[in-house]
């Protein structure tokens, strides 16, 4: 057979158009299973909110000590950008979020309900759904978010590490609205 009787490109091209094109698939399976976080872990995106000693010793210190798992809810990597002194946890749902180095909360006023929970004592906002707890008897305020449903075992745990991790001071309430 010559070259004008043959019917398509030569041999050789085809091969190499072949390779080309498996190679491009793979390099995009290969980019997309690095770019994949890892297996149960998601991104969270914390919401920035004044936190004027998140840069302390005492949060830096905090924050340090925080676990990997709090019950059934594991770190989260924070969407960037984080603010500074912000964790999350996150499981099937709403994460809880940890926050360190707070101002006081307006509504922590003298006669506020406190809970103590292991020797951490804890003011409550909530929220639909959701409650915020300020550990507020230590050098900084901490706030922790948690979903409905969440259970003890997250602030049970946190309150661990604050009273290990910063010390008690006396709790100081703005005075009556």
């Amino acid at each position: 057979m010559d070259a004008e009787t043959r019917d398509g490109p030569p041999r050789a091209l085809l091969i190499a158009a072949i390779v080309v094109a498996a190679g491009a698939i793979i390099a995009i399976l290969v980019v997309a299973a690095l770019r994949q976080s890892r297996p149960g872990q998601q991104t969270v995106a914390i919401a920035a909110v004044p936190a004027p000693k998140a840069d302390s010793a005492e949060c830096r210190s905090l924050v340090d000590a925080l676990p990997e798992q709090l019950g059934d809810y594991r770190r989260a990597t924070a969407a960037r950008p984080a603010p500074p002194g912000a964790v999350a946890w996150t499981a099937d749902g709403e994460p809880v979020i940890l926050r360190c180095g707070l101002d006081r909360p307006g509504e922590f006023v003298v006669g506020s309900p406190i809970q103590v929970v292991d020797a951490v004592q804890w003011f409550e906002l909530a929220d639909q759904g959701r409650s915020t707890w300020f550990a507020v008897d230590r050098p900084v305020y901490v706030a922790l978010t948690l979903p409905q449903g969440s259970g003890p075992t997250p602030i049970q745990v946190i309150s661990d590490i604050i009273a290990k991790s910063l010390p008690a001071k006396p709790i100081d309430p703005a005075p009556p609205r």
